[in-house]
């Protein structure tokens, strides 16, 4: 069913994308009016609970295969945005066996099961499927984050090919450093807490005390502990309880608050910040995908956001994420990742020898000099997240939307910003009017994240 979605504006570099925006739209009108109500509920920390209301084709249906596609490719979504140990599944007994088989531990989506479970949540993963009565109900529940700028702060931000410091006087920033580094290449623990510490104390140097930290850093951190990172997947698993404690030591030797979340939270948190409203989707194109959310309210939501590993493309031929193994997920289109597999289509060889960040500046410099392949690279993504707000605003309540990251340098933001405005457009011309897309000037776009991370704690 997917192939026969053909997108009003196609990416240069890739005549095939199919928006999973387009075919969810799709399926929603068609089963409107013959839909039967199936339940999906996510539980996670401390028994949160979210709950997610969808119409299937009742069974018998002569459409009633188009189910399975849309209720995995739902779920699979509402996994990597809410997180969870345990899906509830109330619809058609076949779809709720289709789902044990493929989140099973020998499943299709393996990966999942193991990560939901063992990895985050530190519990055995499951999927439960029951009546709808017996689903428990939603307990959301947000928090006030960041936006405490007294004192002298640091703040860090963490990304898989550079990790940027500034130091922070009553929240005006007075020094800032990006440094390169590979730390997805070194296994030993040991390597992570130098280098995190040699930036802090670079930061420390120029201010007369220190009286907070924050951080932020690509992974799922939970109090304070990175859970799962791609950032330190070259540490062993025998070894990796040294790097869950790793902030927990720092903050121990310094003295002082600390407080670290994810990157993509602290993007969020930055746009919020800035433009001093709320309901606002973060999106940091880097080293991967990174996402994070402030509610209306002006609160963290609690969720994973990790949408790098959430489907946006449905086609049966997408990209393969190299970690979860799935195919058309957010880090292959809106990261350099994808700068690397596009440049690829376009003709642009990128030397082999050069560490990850210099083969995206590599690109760039093509770029800038108006180099037709380079351009096409980013006017590809800049479709790719115009598709991709899109899908993100029918789960997310945004009136914001903030842009960061390596990526959006340049030339490179400019062109992502007009790719999104063009398939507005030409698709979602209410999306012009209820979301404002913002993409901060150069000097807060290379380190803003590091000083909104500096607010995230509270003074004594």
């Amino acid at each position: 069913m997917s192939t026969t979605i053909v997108p009003r504006v196609l990416p240069p570099l890739d005549p095939n994308f199919v928006p999973a925006v387009l075919f969810n739209r799709v399926f929603r009108q068609d089963v409107q009016s013959c839909g039967v109500r199936s339940v999906i509920g996510l539980e996670r920390n401390e028994h949160e609970i979210s709950r997610f209301e969808i119409l299937l084709f009742p069974v018998n249906h002569p459409q009633f295969e188009r189910n399975y596609q849309y209720v995995e490719r739902i779920v699979k979504f509402l996994l990597w945005q809410h997180g969870g140990h345990t899906i509830y599944f109330s619809g058609p007994q076949s779809i709720a066996v289709y789902l044990l088989k493929i989140y099973a531990q020998d499943g299709e989506r393996a990966f999942d099961h193991q990560f939901f479970g063992d990895k985050v949540y530190e519990k055995p993963f499951q999927l439960i499927i029951c009546e709808e009565k017996d689903i428990p109900p939603a307990t959301l529940v947000g928090k006030r984050l960041g936006g405490h700028l007294n004192g002298y702060r640091i703040g860090f931000d963490l990304g898989a090919s550079d990790r940027k410091v500034s130091a922070v006087i009553n929240g005006e920033p007075v020094f800032s450093e990006e440094t390169i580094w590979e730390p997805r290449k070194n296994a030993d623990p040991e390597y992570h807490y130098r280098e995190i510490m040699n930036a802090i104390k670079t930061a420390g140097s120029k201010l007369e005390r220190i009286d907070a930290i924050g951080g932020s850093s690509a992974g799922i951190i939970i109090d304070n502990r990175p859970m799962v990172a791609s950032l330190f997947r070259g540490v062993p698993e025998s070894e990796y309880h040294r790097v869950k404690s790793l902030f927990l030591r720092i903050r121990e030797e310094l003295g002082v608050p600390l407080e670290v979340i994810n990157d993509g939270d602290v993007t969020a948190l930055a746009g919020s910040m800035a433009i001093g409203e709320n309901g606002v989707l973060g999106i940091a194109l880097g080293s991967s995908e990174a996402v994070g959310y402030v509610n209306t309210d002006g609160s963290i939501m609690g969720w994973l956001n990790e949408l790098a590993f959430a489907p946006v493309d449905y086609n049966p031929a997408a990209p393969v994420d190299e970690w979860s193994g799935d195919r058309g997920c957010g880090a292959s289109y809106f990261s350099q990742q994808c700068v690397y597999r596009l440049a690829q289509s376009s003709g642009i060889a990128i030397p082999d020898a050069l560490q990850d960040a210099e083969k995206l500046k590599f690109v760039q410099s093509k770029l800038e000099a108006d180099d037709p392949a380079a351009v096409n690279i980013w006017k590809s993504m800049g479709v790719y997240l115009g598709y991709g707000i899109a899908h993100y605003a029918d789960f997310y309540e945004i009136k914001h939307v903030l842009i960061l990251g390596r990526c959006t340098s340049g030339r490179g933001g400019n062109l992502l910003l007009e790719g999104v405005e063009r398939v507005f457009q030409a698709e979602f011309p209410e999306l012009l009017q209820s979301i404002q897309l913002h993409l901060p000037d150069e000097s807060n776009r290379r380190v803003g994240q590091a000083v909104a991370a500096a607010s995230l704690p509270v003074l004594p």
